[in-house]
């Protein structure tokens, strides 16, 4: 635990914690860093799921947060530093500084590939111009002001948006304008007990505001998901309770996810919370026997599985 004299002290030791971890700091409260996966990609030795899923290269994904050490939950399986956690923005950068500064430091992150002798040059050229901005990274992004605004200007720029949320901002989602390419909602708890256990909000209400989201669905017109992020041990047991949510909320796609041990996780959870991907499988399966939607595909080296409703689109183009 740290100890510090102020909050603008606390920020600039989180700032150099995430440094030394390999993020890039954009501007007061930005941050980004790029994917193992679009590394990997440039390397050709292999892609991220929402490639395989979706259709997103994962060469030309920026993945970015606009509200790094900001959330309303302390989720016990999040890979964020938890020592710090702010909900109120004190200075708001714009969101047009936001993306072109983020752009610029994916790029410095990413300049060793050049000169490496087993990097697809094409790959690395192209990563260099994103296409598709994967809003999630670190932090809450709903709790930042100007949300819209930056998603606008992302498609402006003529890239795709995914939005990952926790949905306990409802209000933000419900007026969200223009809405991101896709809406991601993680879902990681069946009822407000294991809610509180697991996600350890730091609001009021918030297993009533994540469902609220959910009840918002019909009225997005845009793509939806509902991520469960599983843990062995602690919210893996309930099928029948996902199930329920499914079918009440109608996303276009499920993605039933393992928990990884990485970062600040590995504090708070073992390696035997760390569902394999046939864990994954057997849960996917079994979710798929409970409700209308269809199991469609798997990436085993996410340990994530894909679940999808009748009738959509499955494929972004980009």
């Amino acid at each position: 635990m740290k100890s510090m004299a102020n909050k603008e002290e606390i920020i600039r030791s989180l700032k150099e914690d995430l440094r030394k971890k390999g993020y890039g700091i954009v501007g007061r409260h930005s941050a980004v860093k790029p994917c193992l996966w679009t590394k990997k990609s440039i390397l050709d030795e292999g892609v991220c799921y929402k490639q395989v899923f979706y259709g997103i290269e994962s060469h030309r994904c920026l993945q970015m947060s606009p509200a790094a050490y900001y959330c309303t939950q302390r989720c016990i399986f999040c890979w964020r530093p938890q020592y710090f956690t702010a909900r109120e923005f004190d200075e708001i950068d714009d969101p047009e500084f936001i993306i072109e500064e983020s752009i610029k430091l994916h790029r410095k992150l990413l300049v060793g590939f050049k000169g490496n002798p087993k990097a697809n040059l094409r790959k690395w050229e192209e990563s260099r111009n994103p296409k598709h901005v994967a809003i999630s990274l670190i932090g809450e992004p709903t709790l930042y002001p100007r949300l819209g605004e930056l998603i606008e200007y992302a498609h402006k720029k003529g890239m795709t948006t995914f939005l990952v949320s926790n949905g306990t901002m409802p209000e933000v989602i419900e007026n969200l304008d223009p809405l991101p390419t896709q809406l991601y909602i993680t879902v990681a708890a069946t009822n407000k007990e294991m809610h509180e256990k697991v996600c350890r909000p730091l609001i009021p209400d918030s297993w009533e505001k994540l469902m609220k989201t959910l009840s918002l669905f019909p009225s997005l017109n845009t793509r939806k998901v509902i991520r469960l992020t599983l843990v062995k041990g602690l919210n893996m047991e309930d099928v029948e309770g996902y199930a329920k949510i499914i079918e009440k909320y109608e996303p276009d796609f499920v993605e039933p996810k393992a928990f990884m041990l990485v970062g600040s996780a590995r504090e708070r959870l073992k390696i035997e919370n760390m569902p394999r991907h046939e864990d994954i499988m057997n849960f996917a399966r079994k979710l798929a026997e409970l409700t209308s939607y269809e199991l469609v595909a798997e990436k085993a080296e996410s340990r994530v599985a894909l679940l999808m409703k009748e009738g959509v689109k499955r494929f972004i183009n980009t």
